[in-house]
């Protein structure tokens, strides 16, 4: 009889225990929304409810009775709509709501394990206002239900203490794979994987490996091949699923695996990870360490959250935030994440206003450039903002290199140029029409393509340099881009007027 033992899915030979799944299937986007209208519908009827019984008890001049006997059936009600919903749409929920009614639904979730599960979802600005509201037991107890890189995850908003305690309860094998997980910077390889995954032998037979897989309840989620090490945990290849179903069963594995394959390290850089996926249609990707030792593997799923994270960190990045923020946030903890460069662009405002101010003269005896100034400006701001969109984004795809950055450059200023000029000829025409003056039409056309050159010149120069310095190019780069175009679109537009028009 041959011996299923070699077959391993952990260090200790034993078949991994994949977390069962939730019951609930996940919504569509409609489905999510009426979700949400539910409980905000059953959400409203609680408060009425708990309004009124306090408004009469205050007129008969009675103490209101916590709980209120009256809000039960609806607390019941949405208590198992909770437990009928997925994970994800239960966080979706949370966080459209604000913190009181938030918190009420919060307290609804009967186990541990949905809180954990739910705390992985939801944002993490949200997820403050969560934790903030349970005690230590409840948040050990919700923190043991998850695997080490789900744990990894948010261990940054968990108190230390629970850390500390959930570590304590954890095997060598599970620590191990909690250190490790919290050792990567959130832009790494690292920082992504997980653990769960199959391993096999390359020296058993395919019937082996099946009979393995059947004595497991299910296989870790988006198992699209099992990987294949020898007795030092050395990765030697992978075997697809498809081949291992459509393979004769007395093949040995190391026939059957395919040993040329993509195989990340944990320090690779996660973005680098994206667009090996989206370049080869990937599933799962084994991580190896610098032994070629298979230590976890990466899935299409973190890849697919690590890229939403990443876009909607530049998006806020662009409009000058420093961090996601809870759309139901004390005011003070919006207005110290809003703030700072909003009084930056306050400050690079009043400079182009200076600027403008010094040609007070030259406005005075031209009133017509009043009106015209402001569209050197904003042509210019948008020139160079879809140029820095097209910059950062290539330098997020890794597309610039120092080979083809001065190409590059090259052509994003012919293309300025040459826009300059078609948009400049009918800016000069308009100028004309209103102005009946042929010299206001070309100081409007010269400014026009004077000023688009300066946009994609500072498109392209903000981000490369933030980018050179290890910054991340999209920070405030839409900021500092608006001031330099507005405070050179006056000063061009209204020096030429000076100079030729005086």
């Amino acid at each position: 009889m041959i011996d299923p033992r070699p077959i391993e899915a952990t260090a200790n030979l034993e078949p991994p225990e994949p977390k069962a799944e939730p019951k609930a299937e996940p919504m569509e986007a409609d489905q999510a929304q009426e979700a949400l209208e539910e409980a905000q519908g059953l959400l409203a009827r609680y408060r009425l409810i708990e309004i009124t019984a306090k408004e009469s008890d205050a007129e008969a001049g009675v103490a209101h009775a916590e709980p209120n006997p009256a809000v039960q059936p609806i607390l019941d009600e949405l208590s198992n709509r909770l437990n009928e919903w997925h994970p994800a749409d239960v966080a979706y929920v949370l966080e459209a709501l604000p913190v009181a009614e938030r918190l009420v639904l919060w307290d609804l979730i009967k186990t541990a394990e949905r809180d954990g599960e739910i705390l992985v979802e939801v944002s993490d600005s949200v997820r403050e206002t969560l934790i903030d509201s349970m005690d230590r037991e409840d948040l050990v107890a919700a923190a043991e239900t998850l695997d080490a890189d789900e744990l990894a995850d948010i261990a940054e908003d968990l108190p230390r203490e629970v850390i500390e305690e959930v570590r304590e309860g954890l095997s060598q094998e599970e620590r191990e794979q909690l250190r490790a997980a919290m050792s990567y910077p959130d832009d790494a390889v690292g920082a992504i994987m997980d653990f769960e995954m199959v391993e096999v032998r390359e020296d058993v037979t395919l019937e082996v490996v099946l009979r393995y897989l059947r004595r497991l309840d299910q296989l870790p989620d988006l198992t699209d091949q099992v990987f294949v090490i020898d007795r030092d945990e050395v990765l030697k290849g992978t075997l697809p699923i498809n081949k291992l179903l459509v393979t004769d069963a007395d093949a040995l594995v190391a026939d059957v695996m395919t040993s040329d394959m993509l195989t990340l390290n944990p320090w690779d850089k996660a973005d680098e990870a994206a667009q090996a996926f989206e370049r080869y249609d990937l599933v799962s990707a084994p991580v190896v360490d610098a032994d070629n030792k298979l230590i976890g593997r990466v899935t299409v799923n973190e890849v697919m959250d690590f890229i939403r994270d990443a876009q909607e960190e530049e998006m806020l990045s662009k409009a000058g935030l420093k961090e996601e923020e809870d759309i139901f946030a004390p005011i003070s903890r919006s207005v110290k994440n809003r703030a700072p460069w909003l009084l930056l662009n306050l400050c690079t405002a009043a400079i182009a206003s200076y600027v403008a101010s010094r040609f007070e003269g030259t406005v005075s005896q031209i009133v017509m450039l009043a009106f015209l100034m402001s569209i050197v400006a904003g042509i210019g701001g948008n020139s160079g903002n879809q140029t820095m969109t097209l910059i950062i984004r290539a330098l997020a795809l890794g597309q610039i290199t120092s080979s083809n950055v001065r190409r590059l450059i090259t052509k994003e200023l012919a293309t300025s140029l040459l826009i300059g000029v078609c948009g400049g000829l009918i800016a000069g025409l308009f100028a004309y029409a209103i102005s009946h003056r042929i010299g206001l039409g070309a100081v409007m056309m010269a400014a026009m393509v004077l000023n688009l050159i300066v946009g994609a010149t500072l498109g392209m120069l903000v981000p490369l340099i933030r980018y050179r310095m290890g910054r991340d190019p999209a920070v405030g780069s839409s900021v500092l881009l608006t001031f330099a175009t507005d405070t050179m679109g006056f000063f061009i537009f209204l020096g030429l007027a000076t100079l030729f028009l005086i």
